[in-house]
């Protein structure tokens, strides 16, 4: 039943479909971003619908979540063209990533999951930037920020194989970049390197002083 179910609304979707680019082709009707953007959501929502009627189909709300991010777009930039500004990007990306981190949540076993929700994420928060931010801070240190807390994720967040530690290493590596290329973009640097050197110095003495007792 199931899959007659199935069969029947890919076959109705595809004949409606059919239909419609004919009566465009035609010149009967108009196909403009509105429809597409329906006919994108009703596709997402399938593939969501798939996964709702079996949780075991957790891969249906990759091409679910992303049609409906695709959809918000052509929606905004026909509702809203010339006004809200590039937001496509990071609208796209930000769906993706939310498709990985509801596959994770679904099932912790898919702990890999995290990695590219959390890429995904990052390249949306910097899209965003790259059309808000003129100078300043630069999105490429962002990215390695981003990308750090990443893979901190990955270290705290629960899997059933336990904790990934192994991930802490590549999590500071990338967050030091990060902070060095923000750093090299701005003054900071120069403010960076002496406050390092104080620290490491204070942890040296505070070290020996403790051995010493």
């Amino acid at each position: 039943m199931k899959a007659l179910a199935s069969r029947t609304l890919w076959g109705s979707l595809l004949i409606l479909g059919g239909i419609l680019f004919l009566l465009d082709n035609l010149g009967y009707i108009k196909i403009g971003g509105l429809v597409w953007a329906i006919i994108l959501a009703v596709g997402g929502l399938v593939f969501v619908s798939v996964f709702l009627g079996d949780r075991q189909h957790w891969w249906a709300l990759i091409p679910g979540i992303i049609l409906l991010a695709v959809a918000a777009t052509v929606a905004v930039d026909y509702l809203f063209a010339g006004r809200a500004g590039d937001l496509s990007g990071m609208i796209v990306l930000g769906g993706i990533s939310l498709a990985f981190w509801m596959v994770y949540f679904v099932n912790r076993e898919h702990w890999w999951a995290i990695i590219p929700a959390g890429v995904l994420a990052t390249l949306a928060v910097v899209t965003g930037l790259d059309n808000i931010l003129t100078g300043g801070i630069d999105t490429g240190g962002i990215f390695f920020l981003g990308l750090g807390a990443t893979f901190a994720l990955v270290a705290v967040l629960p899997t059933p194989h336990g904790q990934m530690k192994w991930a802490f290493i590549p999590a500071v590596v990338l967050i030091i970049i990060g902070l060095f290329v923000i750093g090299a973009a701005t003054d900071l640097l120069n403010y960076i390197w002496p406050v390092a050197l104080i620290l490491a110095g204070a942890v040296i003495l505070f070290r020996g002083f403790i051995w010493r007792r």
